[in-house]
């Protein structure tokens, strides 16, 4: 098996690359017959041939495991010509014989000339022994570790889970074949950051295999598999004594100079060499490099990987020098052959690029860092089109590192540099969210094929129903279910979740058109003369002459500036923590009620401060965010803002300038994912249905409680989520009407119809109009309706089960008759909505706009949900809201929609005349609510302007 490790380097990326050879693929052949056991051939010239291919085949089995790969190939050819001549091109025996020879090819990276070799050996396996045979799960394992060594993982997962599934049905689930699939998934894994998935596995194979002996080949890989995953998530001491005892193993059984040998000694130097021991690690590199290069030849990846790695170490020690030219040879075979699209020759040209950058020399650190970058985008773009949102969203982690490299480039050493400052925004752009847009993509994909697709239609409906089980018992509660088979469902629920989200990306792959990566250019053309894209990012400043476990600085947030022409320009605004705490602060003035506060407070609940107004709060922001983005907006009146972190949950509108003016009177503002979206907006179909409204429901309590003031929860939870109650919203009911005397075709769903079941009836209006209570479970309140150790397993950490909006039925939802009609709707299954093709969408409601930060730079909440569903434009609050100013607020924002102004426009219009009225002038009433995703206005149908 070949796979490359990845040091985690403080809690983030792959910092360095490097091949290892770990399970050995023919441990599965050791017990089949390799020649004519099976056949009775009446000839003695032909058994005597046969006699000879049998003998050449266990030759070749012996000079694999002696590391002798080149040796073997020619008595391995013998015996396949001698095979194919007696007994035809369709034989058992031939199909082994094939595999054997492939492994071979495989073992040199001659991956081009293994790869046919291995398909015919399977095809020969299907067709005699039949699809379930253990001859086939071989075929299909060894098939997948060539995909992997190659880095189509897409090509590589399938495979290896058909042969798992094989050997466990056929063999038993401890079967040593067993042990070696699991050990060979939990390596993909691996690779690809899912590292939750890939431990469990590999004990397993542990397990498995110590069972038939402590000291074996076998043993000592996933020893050293297991050791990498605890070095890549930083658990050194767990990593270290495993990596000694596979190399013991290793050297014992194998000998010193063993390819196996050479690998558990690269991987400890790598460890000692991230611990700053580099006296240690050199030794060990050098050594495994003499080893790799006599058993492998000079042109092998392993030998590229030990270069790499060495390279590394002097790179490290700041012995520019010695490191170049083993990185320019590492590059060399890789390009030669892995392919020049391989992730390891990223690997080698982002450390290329590393060591000019601490040398000083920008040109090239920029033309090596473009091409790496280039070669990630490009396996971007092939993993994300399979796997779950999990998977996605652990591989994009893996690339977060460069990411910040590139930012860290054009704010610090090439801080005047165009390209710098080109190739970061590129990269930003392309990476910003892109586990959304292909969620996005993937549920839209399905749409579309849903009717001339009946296994498409279930799918998605599996899909569904999942989401509605899922939120239907977290809000209902355990009942009278015990804790453990409370815990056992719900895990059963997000096991079912990820298997289908997997199905979903395969399924719309074979529908998925590729496209060409982001340019630049091409969002730059979509950005009004009048506007600016204002793209927030945070990065961790990157320092290439520190010490490995120094070379990331802590967080800080920065800014790139777009206009219609010119270059982009970068600013960066500061330490992410400090940013954060201020945040936090203006969100607690303009979150409290004026009624309620004098609009001031302790800045600090521990120490004697003085107060902070309201003013200085907002102006303290504004200092530190956007005074420093102001300089490069030049005469832009429109921001197209992307903000990230902290700063998504805070309308920019209610910050103070130095002339006290709100920025809301000086810019119109459009909230964005990311710059990306434009590309978006140009493709999207508009529905001219009528508008829906949704108000005046009954939540089943209005016969006996007070009117709510508010569109959200009075009393924050406390107890058990599933006693969540809600009072009735009166004003929503003038709210509604009024918006259908402006656009009279508008449809009503009030009272005990407006449930959850009749909005998930909704066939995509031009306008889905919500108003109704809305809420935002925080970390907190999970932890405090939830035991620790039930939490673990409750994956409420997916912020789309802990935001939603409440339907009739609502408060007696513990007896409702089916999981599609509780009352509660959260923003999982809001994904499941149709709105593609909806113009806009408003939630009249509290706390819409909230939801936690993941990688990538955005929230995960409704508005996500939103998107995901197919709508266009999103009217979304950040806080608790007020009942009657809403109303008010809305009723003016339609209006300003019907006298044709964009959907933003319309908003800040409104705001702003709210902003005039003394009793609403405290930006809790007009700046809860914020615009989000397509500007423009209204596409005219048969029901407004």
């Amino acid at each position: 098996m070949h796979r490359f490790s990845q040091r985690k380097i403080q809690g983030c990326i792959k910092l360095v690359s490097c091949s290892i050879t770990a399970a050995i693929t023919f441990e599965l052949l050791v017990n089949i017959p390799l020649s004519t056991g099976q056949s009775q051939m009446p000839l003695s010239g032909q058994q005597s041939a046969l006699q000879e291919a049998k003998q050449l085949n266990k030759q070749v089995i012996e000079l694999y495991n002696a590391g002798k790969y080149s040796e073997a190939i020619a008595p391995a050819e013998r015996a396949l010509a001698i095979s194919e001549k007696v007994l035809g091109k369709e034989h058992p025996d031939v199909a082994t014989t094939l595999n054997n020879l492939a492994e071979l090819y495989k073992a040199q990276g001659s991956y081009e000339k293994a790869e046919p070799m291995y398909l015919r050996s399977l095809a020969i396996y299907e067709k005699i022994m039949g699809k379930d045979h253990p001859l086939v799960a071989t075929s299909l394992n060894n098939l997948a570790e060539l995909y992997k060594a190659q880095g189509s993982y897409e090509k590589a997962e399938p495979m290896y889970l058909r042969s798992l599934a094989i050997y466990e049905k056929v063999l038993g689930k401890e079967h040593p074949n067993v042990a070696t699939s699991l050990n060979n998934l939990a390596s993909l894994y691996t690779e690809q950051g899912s590292y939750e998935k890939a431990e469990p596995l590999y004990l397993r194979s542990l397990q498995i295999r110590e069972m038939l002996g402590k000291e074996s080949p076998e043993v000592a890989n996933t020893l050293n598999n297991l050791a990498s995953l605890y070095q890549q998530q930083g658990s050194d001491k767990k990593a270290e004594p495993l990596y000694l005892r596979s190399l013991a193993i290793m050297e014992k059984l194998l000998g010193k100079e063993h390819p196996n040998v050479a690998t558990s000694l690269n991987n400890l130097a790598e460890l000692y060499k991230a611990q700053g021991s580099y006296q240690k690690a050199e030794p060990m590199y050098l050594r495994a490099l003499l080893i790799r290069e006599k058993a492998l030849g000079k042109e092998h990846p392993d030998v590229a990987a030990s270069l790499n790695t060495l390279a590394s170490l002097y790179q490290q020690e700041g012995s520019y020098k010695k490191a170049e030219p083993l990185y320019l040879r590492s590059l060399e075979i890789r390009e030669k052959m892995l392919g020049k699209e391989h992730p390891l020759v990223a690997s080698t040209l982002n450390s290329l690029a590393q060591l000019y950058q601490a040398q000083g020399n920008i040109a090239r650190t920029i033309n090596f860092f473009s091409r790496g970058l280039a070669i990630e985008e490009h396996n971007f773009g092939l993993l994300f089109s399979v796997g779950s949102e999990a998977r996605k969203q652990d591989y994009a982690k893996t690339f977060l590192f460069s990411t910040y490299r590139a930012i860290s480039l054009s704010l610090q050493e090439a801080a005047n540099n165009p390209r710098a400052a080109r190739l970061a925004l590129t990269t930003v752009l392309r990476r910003k969210v892109r586990v959304l847009d292909t969620v996005i993509d993937s549920i839209q994909i399905l749409r579309n094929h849903l009717a001339d697709k009946p296994e498409t239609q279930k799918l998605f409906d599996e899909w569904q129903n999942v989401n509605q089980n899922l939120s239907a018992l977290i809000y209902r509660g355990q009942a009278n279910q015990s804790a453990s088979d409370y815990k056992a469902q719900l895990q059963e629920l997000n096991i079912k979740k990820e298997r289908i989200e997997e199905a979903i990306a395969n399924k719309s792959a074979e529908f998925h058109i590729t496209t060409q990566p982001v340019e630049l250019a091409a969002i730059q053309t979509l950005i009004p003369k009048d506007a600016a894209l204002v793209e927030i990012v945070r990065y961790k400043p990157f320092n290439p002459k520190a010490k490995q476990t120094e070379k990331s600085g802590k967080l800080r947030y920065a800014a790139a500036v777009l206009r219609s022409v010119g270059e982009p320009r970068w600013v960066d605004l500061g330490d992410a923590e400090t940013i954060d705490k201020s945040v936090a602060n203006l969100r607690k003035a303009l979150t409290e009620k004026p009624s309620d506060v004098h609009t001031r407070y302790s800045a600090s609940t521990t120490q004697s401060k003085p107060t902070q107004s309201l003013e200085q709060l907002a102006r303290t922001l504004y200092q530190q965010v956007m005074a420093p983005i102001r300089p490069l907006l030049g005469d832009a009146s429109h921001l197209l803002l992307s903000p990230d972190g902290q700063l998504a949950i805070i309308p920019f509108e209610a910050l103070l300038d130095e002339q006290n003016k709100y920025l809301i009177q000086r810019y119109a503002f459009s909230y964005l994912t990311t710059g990306r979206e434009l590309l978006r907006f140009q493709l999207a179909a508009k529905s001219v249905a009528p508008p829906v409204v949704f108000a005046n429901i009954d939540y089943n309590q209005q016969e006996i409680a007070p009117p709510s003031t508010i569109r959200g929860l009075e009393n924050r939870p406390s107890g058990h989520l599933p006693n969540l109650q809600f009072a009735p919203l009166y004003n929503t009911l003038e709210e509604a009407n009024k918006i259908k005397e402006i656009f009279p075709d508008t449809k009503i769903i009030s009272g005990k119809q407006a449930t959850e079941a009749a909005i998930k009836q909704i066939q995509a209006p031009s306008i889905l109009h919500l108003a109704t209570h809305g809420f935002f479970i925080t970390d907190k309140e999970v932890a405090d309706n939830f035991n620790q150790q039930l939490l673990e397993n409750l994956k409420l950490e997916n912020p789309l089960l802990r935001s939603g909006l409440a339907f009739a039925g609502i408060n007696n939802r513990k007896q409702a008759s089916s999981n599609t009609n509780d009352g509660i709707l959260t923003a999982l299954e809001v994904t499941g909505l149709n709105l593609r093709g909806t113009q806009l969408v408003v939630l009249s409601a509290c706390e819409t706009g909230l939801g936690d930060l993941e990688v990538g730079g955005r929230l995960y909440g409704l508005r996500r949900a939103l998107v995901i569903a197919g709508s266009q434009s999103q009217v979304l609050s950040l806080w608790v809201i007020d009942d009657e100013g809403t109303k008010d607020l809305m009723v003016k924002y339609y209006q300003n929609l019907n006298a044709g102004k964009g959907k933003h426009d319309a908003l800040r219009e409104a705001q702003l005349e709210l902003l005039k009225i003394p009793e609403y002038q405290h930006p809790y009433y007009w700046a809860s609510f914020v615009a989000s995703g397509d500007w423009s206005s209204l596409w005219t149908g048969n029901y407004g302007i």
